[in-house]
């Protein structure tokens, strides 16, 4: 019988994966942010789309 491997429970899973090329600009200013806010790149990028939500029709 095998049994399914867990990680961490958690209230909102991630189950969506993406891959994001940038430019130097770009780059710069996430990282930027991330030293900033003390937070790592992929919690940046959801905070930013979410920051999009207001510009939706």
């Amino acid at each position: 019988m095998a049994n399914k491997k867990m990680g961490r429970p958690t209230d909102n899973p991630k189950r969506h994966r993406i891959a994001v090329r940038l430019d130097d600009e770009s780059k710069d200013i996430l990282d930027k942010y991330c030293e900033q806010e003390n937070v790592n790149q992929m919690e940046a990028a959801r905070r930013g789309i979410k920051k999009l939500k207001d510009e939706l029709k």
